[in-house]
């Protein structure tokens, strides 16, 4: 196995794939491309139609998967702003891909068995098991029921992604796949072989308080945590903050949700953070970002740029402590609009922590709308999150 990446920003796309290839040949040093990720900024939004072509012409053999951009990553860089294109491509012996694209009305319908997915994506018995990679359209594409699918139809697998970005005015987004262009739906690949993929979820949040039960739901509505009305809860966390942490509360305040609910002790990637949209003083309740039952355990959390870089620190610092032989040998990094210089101040802050810690390992990706990735072996769509998916041979 054998992975590069480069990054361009040349104005003119044409120019831009003529020297982002040769720069993909000389890492991959002789070795067959088997499969490209492409990531385009909508700048180069009139040449679309031309791009999977422009690339196939010089590297005929690979699969290529990609999607428009409102920011690209390639080589460890981040782009946010201007034309940009990042081109990621492995060299996979000993693996089998099958890319494949979808519309809502082509998904198995809720409950389908294994093999009504392993027929819809073209899955043989040998590759049962895959590892997938995920890229959709944000508008005419919901990627819940697609997870929860293919969660229940491939499970101990990892499924990695986002949604595309980069569309303004009447221009839609692009997905990628191999000669053709599509504006909907969602495009992806399914990996089997000798390739592992590991999965490393910085949600940007930390813990405040104390893990909670929740005693009394409806819906979306937390009515009551520990016997207390769900906004007593809260008024008493509050006053036992520190006054940056009571104003960071006002405006960044999320719920976790603890996807082990038997466990003693909880740490970060143990929680799926989702939005609390707000508050009803009259019924005490809150409305959160998801479906919760009795007996759920939460636990308030906050985001910032301090704790979401303590946040994707811890984590990385995790897995390399923990880091499975052999070591991954190429990465691809989906992050949120909403991360990036816009959160940190500063460029390439994401890219140049996972280089801290894995150095130079080759890194593209894209900034999406939504980022695709699992928490505790469950795959959940996120947002102001960066999601990494690490590639490496099993032998």
């Amino acid at each position: 196995m054998q992975w590069a990446s480069t990054l361009e920003q040349h104005p003119d796309l044409e120019i831009a794939i003529a020297r982002a290839i040769p720069s993909i040949r000389e890492q991959l040093d002789g070795a067959t491309a088997d499969l490209l990720l492409v990531f385009a900024s909508d700048h180069y939004r009139e040449r679309f139609k031309h791009l999977p072509a422009l690339i196939k012409q010089q590297l005929a053999n690979a699969v290529v998967i990609g999607s428009s951009a409102g920011g690209v990553i390639g080589a460890g860089y981040e782009v946010e702003q201007g034309p940009a294109l990042s081109i990621t491509a492995a060299h996979l012996p000993d693996v089998r891909l099958i890319p494949f694209q979808l519309e809502t009305d082509r998904l198995p319908p809720t409950g389908a068995e294994a093999k009504d997915w392993q027929e819809r994506l073209d899955i043989t018995a040998s590759s049962a098991q895959p590892q997938f990679l995920l890229l959709s359209d944000p508008y005419t594409f919901d990627p819940q029921p697609l997870l929860h699918g293919l969660d229940q139809a491939f499970p101990d697998t990892t499924k990695i992604g986002g949604l595309a970005s980069g569309a303004s005015g009447q221009h839609p987004h692009a997905l990628f796949l191999d000669n053709a262009v599509f504006r909907s739906g969602v495009v992806g690949v399914a990996l089997s072989g000798n390739i592992g993929l590991d999965a490393i979820v910085a949600q940007g949040c930390r813990p405040i308080g104390e893990p909670l039960f929740v005693t009394a739901a409806e819906g979306n509505r937390i009515l009551s945590l520990d016997g207390q009305a769900a906004v007593t809860v809260l008024q008493t966390l509050y006053n036992t903050l520190s006054e940056h942490d009571q104003k960071l509360l006002q405006r960044s305040l999320f719920i976790g949700i603890a996807m082990q609910p038997d466990r003693q002790r909880y740490q970060q990637g143990d929680f799926l953070i989702r939005n609390i949209l707000g508050l009803d003083p009259a019924q005490e309740s809150l409305s959160v970002g998801a479906t919760l039952r009795p007996h759920t355990i939460v636990q308030f959390h906050l985001r910032d740029a301090k704790t979401s870089a303590a946040d994707l620190n811890a984590l990385l610092q995790r897995y390399t402590a923990t880091l499975a032989k052999p070591a991954p040998q190429g990465a691809l990094m989906f992050s949120c609009l909403g991360r990036g210089e816009q959160l940190y101040g500063v460029p390439n802050h994401d890219s140049q922590s996972f280089a801290q810690h894995l150095g130079a390992l080759p890194l593209g990706g894209l900034f999406c709308n939504g980022e695709i990735g699992p928490v505790q072996n469950n795959t959940f769509l996120h947002g102001y999150t960066s999601a990494f998916g690490l590639f490496r041979p099993l032998s």
